[in-house]
């Protein structure tokens, strides 16, 4: 029995659909290859949504240095380049910043 299973796949096949088929209906197919062209189709999209949540995630965690310039990931507060605190950095620049040294001054100049 075991060899003519082996050998006649497409018959076993076409049994299972031909006694599947009455029981379930053909609607029972259609909305099954429905749902699997649909999770084809939505698979790759939350993939995507996954990735891009990600990569926002992990730019939200780079910080850059405002003493020396370098780019440091947020999972320590002192910069790996300088050692200085980045709290530190944040708090003084605030807190010495001028409006005139933010304010940029543009003349305006007719050209003829």
């Amino acid at each position: 029995m075991n060899t003519f299973l082996k050998a006649n796949k497409s018959l076993l096949y076409t049994l299972i659909i031909l006694i599947v088929i009455p029981i379930f209906g053909i609607k029972f197919f259609i909305s099954l290859l429905g749902n699997i062209i649909l999770l084809i189709i939505l698979i790759p999209i939350l993939l995507l949504l996954l990735a891009f949540i990600g990569i926002n995630t992990y730019k939200s965690r780079i910080n850059m240095c405002s003493n020396c310039g370098s780019i440091n990931l947020g999972l320590n507060g002192n910069c790996m380049n300088c050692g200085e605190a980045f709290e530190d950095i944040n708090k003084r620049n605030q807190i010495n910043k001028n409006p005139s040294e933010s304010t940029i001054e543009v003349k305006a100049e007719e050209i003829k």
